[in-house]
């Protein structure tokens, strides 16, 4: 089995035993989106919802980002963890698509790598989950563990990872793939502990065996 036959046969059954995955993330538009995958950067997506909470209701608009007292930013998103390069990015970022993009959190991927905080992951994640584009593959720590432990990939910057599955995955997928690594990652394929007994893709799996 070459790594394009494997990779179609763990999107098969990864889609059997997870149908319904989505992004985790709690938003209602681009800009929430935007914010909380600059706040998910190692974080979980569990800690970021509780702060998005009380943060979305106190910032509503681009403009009381741009416009935050620093320090007080800081505190509201302290538990997020690297708070104060977090708070500068969101700031700087809400007050660039201000002047640049007339205060619309910008389409295209290019546009959005120009935005402190903004890599590649947090782009597609934006990208696809708020306008439908899908440019790419967000390659997140579940999906960087996965890849590599299946055998799809052994980089590791998350861009040579990204453009590895890109030609390994069919376009149709590349959305629901990160969400289908997240969420094996989450329940059989653990940092320090895989269930190995419990993985449906332990057969085709190298990592299964040592």
């Amino acid at each position: 089995m070459n790594k394009k036959e494997k990779s179609q046969k763990i999107i098969s059954d990864l889609n059997n035993e997870y149908p319904k995955v989505s992004v985790t993330l709690d938003f209602v538009n681009p800009l929430e989106l935007l914010v909380a995958t600059i706040l998910a950067a190692q974080c979980t997506d569990a800690r970021v919802n509780i702060v998005t909470q009380d943060l979305f209701k106190k910032y509503k608009k681009i403009e009381d980002y741009a416009n935050a007292d620093l320090s007080e930013l800081e505190l509201d998103i302290r538990s997020t963890g690297f708070y104060r390069n977090k708070a500068k990015n969101i700031k700087n970022t809400c007050q660039i698509i201000l002047d640049k993009f007339d205060g619309v959190v910008p389409k295209t991927m290019e546009e959005l790598l120009t935005l402190p905080g903004v890599a590649r992951k947090t782009a597609n994640i934006v990208l696809s989950n708020s306008y439908g584009i899908i440019a790419g593959i967000a390659v997140d720590a579940h999906t960087k563990r996965l890849t590599q432990r299946l055998g799809l990939t052994d980089q590791q910057n998350p861009v040579k990872i990204e453009n590895e599955l890109m030609e390994l995955v069919p376009k149709e997928h590349w959305h629901k793939f990160t969400y289908l690594m997240v969420e094996h990652g989450r329940k059989i394929c653990q940092a320090k502990k895989p269930l190995h007994d419990e993985c449906i893709l332990k057969e085709i799996c190298p990592s299964s065996t040592l």
